[in-house]
């Protein structure tokens, strides 16, 4: 997913560095001119949340899975998706709106575009599940 955003920052030259964007606004670093930060501090601040906020998506889908609420496949991974997308948009669109200084993102574009790489983070989460489980 994080790669996606990185790939899309690049195709459209509009600011989606989900984890510059998070370890910005989650250490107050914006630039004066509304730019990301290029702190250290910053960017591993934002590389650890994604991650970790990763890690709590798979295992709300694993237990789901668990207690027999849909199943590790490409429907339910399109579901999981779906949901996971629109919670992604809620979370930053009121995390942009309650920020006191938020950096100089195109939302509209940004909140589509994370919108969309939650379809691939379900997806590789359903595919990395049923990898790892046939395997151990």
């Amino acid at each position: 997913m994080t790669l996606f955003m990185y790939l899309m920052t690049f195709i459209t030259d509009k600011v989606m560095k989900v984890t510059k964007i998070l370890g910005t606004m989650i250490t107050c670093q914006t630039t004066d001119d509304g730019g990301l930060s290029e702190s250290k501090t910053a960017i591993t601040t934002g590389i650890v949340a994604h991650y970790l906020i990763g890690i709590v998506f798979v295992f709300c889908y694993h237990i789901l899975w668990f207690l027999g609420v849909g199943k590790p496949d490409f429907l339910n991974g399109l579901i999981l998706g779906f949901a996971s997308g629109v919670l992604a948009v809620i979370f930053w669109f009121t995390f942009f709106a309650v920020h006191p200084f938020p950096p100089d993102v195109d939302l509209k574009s940004y909140l589509f575009t994370l919108f969309l790489a939650h379809f691939v983070f379900a997806l590789s989460a359903v595919w990395a599940y049923v990898f790892f489980a046939a395997r151990l």
